[in-house]
């Protein structure tokens, strides 16, 4: 039986009681088993975290940690681009078949998820830029004010005790809405939320990140973000860069965005909102 070629343990991983049910249990109320088998085209299998373990070293040569053969492919798969390489260079791949609780899907490209773990490796401090991104693209905006609430408590205690991370000091709330993701084209979270018509989170994003009046946002907006307890225009002083005109890597605002796909914003475009 084919064990993981990193730690040489079988292809489970353990679940909790809380995990499965008594359908599903070999033990009701005891830990139960699922697969845990990403198998690459070299041949060799891995646990998944044991592979994302070694993403510093295979996003800079492509090859598989265990037997050293080249695991990059030309052939496209279903997940998005890689956008930290030229886009003149062939796009590179990695295909691979998991099979976990879930089933299993072939055809896996894991290139986005080595190339983004590798860069949170050597960038620590981006992990909660780059968990608000997800959650803007979600319209999670619950999720939006805690996270940022929770670097505001964090950064009064860098304060109070006057530490930091080993890559500089944690990012404040102003420069997670600001953030401009290196990993998708240097959009902020608003180019995002608008591309997946988040609409909740567009408006929570304008209170944090734009200059935009108080009495310009819809009642239930403002009502929304005071029970949330969701600080206006997040920045040095509260005089952050307005959201609303930062660029990304092509050169386009939010609302370059929004004027490219038709009548979904077309409200807030009408009304100068997004500029």
């Amino acid at each position: 039986m084919a064990t993981c070629r990193l730690c040489s343990q079988a292809l489970t991983v353990e679940l909790d009681s809380d995990s499965f049910d008594e359908a599903t249990a070999s033990s009701v109320g005891h830990a139960s088993t699922a697969p845990d088998d990403l198998l690459l085209t070299c041949g060799c299998h891995f646990h998944w975290q044991c592979l994302l373990d070694e993403s510093p070293q295979i996003a800079l040569d492509l090859a598989c940690p265990a037997c050293q053969n080249s695991i990059v492919s030309t052939t496209p798969g279903p997940s998005s681009t890689n956008r930290l390489l030229p886009q003149s260079s062939p796009q590179p791949f990695i295909l691979s078949r998991y099979h976990n609780e879930g089933g299993i899907q072939e055809n896996l490209d894991i290139l986005p998820l080595i190339t983004e773990e590798a860069y949170l490796e050597a960038n620590p401090s981006k992990r909660p830029a780059r968990a608000f991104m997800i959650m803007c693209a979600e319209g999670d905006v619950t999720g939006i004010v805690e996270l940022l609430k929770n670097l505001q408590e964090d950064g009064m205690d860098e304060d109070d005790e006057e530490e930091e991370e080993e890559d500089g000091e944690k990012m404040k709330p102003g420069e997670v809405v600001r953030w401009q993701d290196p990993l998708d084209g240097g959009k902020t979270g608003l180019h995002v939320a608008l591309e997946k018509g988040q609409e909740e989170a567009v408006w929570l994003l304008l209170w944090l990140g734009s200059g935009i009046e108080t009495g310009v946002f819809p009642q239930e907006v403002v009502h929304a973000a005071e029970t949330m307890e969701a600080e206006r225009n997040l920045g040095e002083a509260g005089k952050g860069e307005d959201v609303r005109g930062i660029r990304d890597e092509a050169e386009r605002t939010p609302g370059d965005v929004v004027r490219n796909m038709g009548s979904a914003w077309a409200g807030l475009v009408a009304a100068g909102i997004l500029g």
